[in-house]
């Protein structure tokens, strides 16, 4: 029977491929191929060859109807025992955080002992969907039984039905894009270009010099020829990205650009959770303990901000953890787009939000700039979907590994305006 006590949940250390651009070189990968990839990553560097992990949780926000058991696949796909099972999970780009917190809450609960959590995304293949038309044609031609029937099923067929369905992002309650919705954020908050900007360059440089300085050099894996992510670009600067024209407003008035929005990226992320005795009985290291999760959503169909929910979550999660803003080391906010970090802080930031919004009686304040994203974010790395939470989560360990201890704040802002926030602590 399980204990009823709360356990510590260890990070043990995450293991990714480099994320790439869609339609570059991983343009002929699956999801299942890459996630598979990021996982064998993980089991050579941590010894887990033939090892059952208790349980593994990924998903794909973008992914064909064969991958329904697209976790479970992938683990067969690896030297991980095939007595592991896994599931698979999907909350668009919250998705690899919200599996880690599943699963860090049965390790918690004392279900489990060990477990993997993940995600894997590709827009370079992109499933290519008919006409509902036409698909229920095929449906019936292949429940057909007589060669009558099949005709019967094609009777007042039309060329026009095999029109392919264009893959499609944007929100289905507003029919506008995130970027759409992320201007609109940007023009409430008063987030002008200049700063998005410069927080773009400022990832971009940060990154190059994590990578300079070998901070990767166990998290990330080479696959496809590939060793570091292809959107990485060291020497950007306010001169060159300035030069950009919007990507998502063209009326004049808009300030989000291809520079300060994460582009369509494929790529899989992979990261280790356990309880202690677990690790410690292995021999593995201990980056990091996850403490606490909370989730939030937005009303964005009636003017919320779609990218706010994480405003949201973060306060709840304070509470919660009877802890402020200020009390953190580091922070790790999923950089969607530039202005959606900024927006984020300016909420934190005003009076009337935390007042009305969250229900605080002042503003939650503002956090050190110098201990944001200090090792590069989305902006920098790109943003595979469901990838990006074991990314930053990876990420975070690895941070509070190398100062040898703190506590941080991770943000992931999602679809649907869901966010999901997290605390890791190393003592």
């Amino acid at each position: 029977m399980a204990q009823s006590t709360v356990r510590p949940v260890a990070v043990v250390g995450g293991v990714r491929i480099p994320f790439c651009r869609s339609n570059t070189a991983y343009a002929e990968l699956s999801n299942q191929d890459m996630l598979t990839a990021a996982m064998q990553g993980l089991v050579a560097r941590y010894d887990l060859a033939d090892q059952k992990i208790d349980e593994v949780g990924a998903g794909a926000v973008i992914k064909h109807s064969r991958d329904w058991n697209l976790a479970r696949e992938s683990v067969l796909g690896t030297s991980l025992s095939p007595l592991t099972p896994a599931f698979t999970v999907q909350m668009a780009c919250g998705t690899g955080l919200q599996a880690a917190s599943l699963l860090a809450a049965r390790i918690a609960s004392g279900q489990i002992e060990s477990a993997i959590a993940g995600g894997s995304d590709t827009t370079s293949d992109a499933p290519i969907v008919f006409p509902r038309r036409f698909a229920r044609r095929l449906v019936r031609m292949q429940a057909a039984r007589s060669l009558g029937q099949r005709l019967a099923a094609l009777k007042g067929f039309r060329p026009r039905e095999l029109a392919p369905q264009a893959p499609n992002t944007g929100e289905p309650r507003t029919g506008k894009s995130m970027g759409q919705h992320c201007e609109l954020m940007a023009k409430e908050w008063g987030v002008g270009r200049r700063e998005q900007d410069e927080l773009a360059v400022a990832s971009h440089r940060k990154a190059g010099a994590a990578y300079d300085a070998g901070f990767f050099d166990q998290m990330v894996v080479p696959c496809e020829g590939v060793t570091r992510d292809n959107n990485l670009r060291p020497d950007s600067t306010l001169e060159k990205i300035s030069q950009l024209s919007p990507a998502f407003d063209r009326s004049g008035e808009g300030t989000l650009t291809a520079a300060n929005s994460t582009p369509l990226t494929d790529g899989a992320s992979s990261v280790l959770l356990a309880s202690e005795e677990w690790a410690r009985a292995r021999g593995l290291p201990v980056l990091g303990y996850l403490t606490h999760v909370r989730t939030a959503a937005v009303d964005f169909v009636n003017g919320e901000g779609l990218l706010m929910a994480p405003a949201v979550a973060v306060s709840e999660m304070l509470e919660q953890a009877g802890l402020t803003l200020q009390d953190f080391d580091y922070y790790e906010i999923h950089e969607a787009f530039a202005a959606q970090v900024l927006c984020t802080l300016k909420a934190w930031e005003s009076e009337s939000f935390c007042r009305e919004r969250l229900g605080r009686k002042k503003a939650l304040g503002s956090i050190d700039r110098e201990r944001l994203n200090v090792k590069g974010g989305s902006l920098a790395f790109g943003h595979p979907f469901a990838a990006t939470g074991a990314r930053v989560l990876a990420t975070m360990g690895g941070i509070l590994d190398e100062a040898g201890g703190g506590r941080g704040l991770i943000s992931v802002c999602t679809a649907g305006g869901m966010g999901v926030t997290a605390i890791m602590e190393r003592p």
